[in-house]
């Protein structure tokens, strides 16, 4: 592949990353002036510890700016995750220890609150430490910025006099969005109280915008007049935002469908700047198995920490790769065929033409950090079949006995061998201690299904335990297809297989599990089938 047929590929791809890099195309048809970088931003509020939004945006930016790399052939990109650190804590987490050093400094900049945990120099300390701690572990190409830093060393001071020179201006856009007992206090700045140290929400009077002083009533009554500038104020989010956006040159940034208004509002202020509103996605919002939307006060969500115990970091790219406008369900239940497309997509990887591939989620998640290794590898055996495999086994399933019942399926059956496969060992032995095993209840066959197995169990016994895996669902194909038993449908012949030996009502390729499980093991299954007959 030439990266002259890349790029032509690339160019015409319907893939939503590329999608989304035509637009940083049309925003600079010949390349960003000077060969500066294209700048992609995620933002972060350090409020809470990082979660699985914080890894999807971050993900998701990371492909569009891939793609972009791709369908130039190479331009240069930046990727900031910025931390709003010096935004003021509205309330006290649920799940941080030692809530009562929050709850006293209510109100005060993330940055300037004691760590309630004990290691870093503030709240937003051990937060920006630990969401980079996070994107490192993934691997993330990124540079992190913190508000506090830029507010406080004078990083920011040049947008922030504009933003006092645009003060009216930034008024007429707020102020006719906002609700009239609202509107009375509104202000584009906040001024940190010298008194308290707390970010105020006071009207405010610009006295001189290019010393950055302006005027406003602190919360004991006293008029003050203090400079904006060193850390002594902060903007509204909306007005926040876009002084972000004019003052580090965002090219790119995407963000939830609940911020919809934000991103209106803070394009116009950035033109008020003298800026350009960035381009970007707005992606839909995750839902919890019930259709509702997740809401972190609630706890109906699934963590990234839950995804990673019950599946594996490919898969939850993958899942968050596919259809980002539309709301996702983002439960448990939604893990093992994640785990099993990612593997499948791949395995048709390296076999597709470059359009197709294009188009392939894997293809963009084996770039996300500068790699293309992997392209076509497979796994030996599917989630779900391991899945039935650890149910079979119980809920004490050990990967030691997982990895022996593999060596009648595998060659060389080592999770050294197989790191892959065994990453999708623990996610299963997991799942099925804490999901499966608890809800499985074999029934005991009808009268015909009974019939039915005492066949099979004569034919598996003929056939012996080298029989190949396609052998042996020629095997059970056979019987369900014999009008004797009197299944409906060959569909009713699985179900009654799955419901009477596997003790639940879906499940795999019969002829696979047999192989995987073996012939032996599984005529004892059947011989408890026939025995729970009567």
């Amino acid at each position: 592949m030439t990266e002259n047929a890349l790029i032509e590929a690339a160019r015409v791809s319907k893939a939503w990353p590329f999608q989304e890099a035509q637009k940083l195309l049309k925003r600079y048809p010949n390349g960003k002036p000077g060969d500066a970088p294209m700048l992609f931003e995620t933002g972060y509020g350090p409020s809470g510890l990082p979660h699985i939004g914080t890894f999807q945006e971050v993900l998701r930016t990371t492909l569009v700016r891939r793609a972009y790399e791709a369908l130039t052939g190479g331009a240069p990109t930046r990727l900031v995750a910025f931390s709003d650190d010096m935004d003021g804590l509205r309330k006290v987490p649920d799940n941080i220890p030692n809530g009562e050093v929050l709850a006293a400094n209510l109100g005060k900049p993330l940055s300037r609150i004691p760590d309630p945990f004990g290691t870093h120099e503030s709240f937003a300390h051990h937060n920006n430490a630990m969401l980079r701690d996070f994107l490192d572990r993934f691997g993330f190409d990124y540079e992190f910025v913190s508000a506090s830093d830029r507010y406080n060393s004078g990083e920011f001071d040049a947008a922030l006099t504009r933003v006092l020179e645009c003060n009216q201006a930034i008024l007429d856009v707020m102020l006719p969005t906002l609700r009239e007992e609202r509107r009375k206090t509104y202000s584009p700045v906040l001024p940190v109280s010298p008194t308290s140290g707390v970010v105020l929400q006071v009207p405010v009077e610009v006295i001189d915008s290019a010393t950055g002083l302006i005027r406003f009533t602190d919360e004991d009554g006293t008029v003050v007049e203090q400079s904006v500038f060193g850390g002594k104020a902060k903007l509204q989010w909306k007005v926040d935002w876009a002084m972000r956006w004019y003052a580090l040159g965002v090219d790119y940034e995407m963000c939830g469908k609940d911020l919809t208004d934000s991103v209106t509002q803070s394009g116009k202020i950035v033109q008020i700047l003298g800026g350009r509103k960035p381009e970007g996605l707005i992606y839909e919002l995750f839902l919890d198995e019930n259709g509702e939307k997740i809401s972190k006060s609630k706890g109906n969500g699934l963590t990234i920490e839950q995804w990673l115990t019950y599946g594996t970091e490919e898969s939850l790219g993958f899942y968050l790769f596919r259809e980002p406008k539309s709301a996702k369900q983002l439960h448990v239940g939604v893990i093992p065929k994640a785990v099993d497309e990612y593997w499948q997509f791949r395995g048709n990887l390296a076999g597709q033409a470059l359009d197709k591939q294009l188009g392939n989620p894997v293809w963009h998640l084996l770039r996300a950090n500068g790699e293309d290794a992997g392209a076509g590898d497979t796994v030996p055996v599917t989630f779900s079949l391991l899945l039935n495999l650890v149910g079979v086994l119980g809920a004490e399933a050990t990967a030691e006995q997982v990895w022996s019942y593999l060596g009648n399926y595998v060659a060389d059956a080592t999770p050294e061998a197989h790191p892959e496969l065994g990453e999708m060992v623990r996610a299963a032995l997991a799942t099925n201690r804490d999901f499966i095993a608890p809800t499985l209840k074999r029934r005991a066959p009808t009268a015909n299904e009974a019939e039915a197995l005492k066949v099979l169990d004569a034919e598996l016994e003929k056939a012996g335990s080298e029989a190949t895996a396609e052998a042996l669902q020629n095997v059970v194909y056979e019987i369900g297809k014999n009008e004797t038993y009197q299944f409906e449908t060959l569909r009713d012949w699985f179900k009654a297989l799955y419901e009477t030996l596997l003790g639940s009502s879906q499940g795999p390729r019969m002829g696979s599990f047999i192989a995987l499980y073996g012939v032996p093991e599984t005529r004892k299954l059947i011989a408890e089938a026939l025995s729970a007959a009567g």
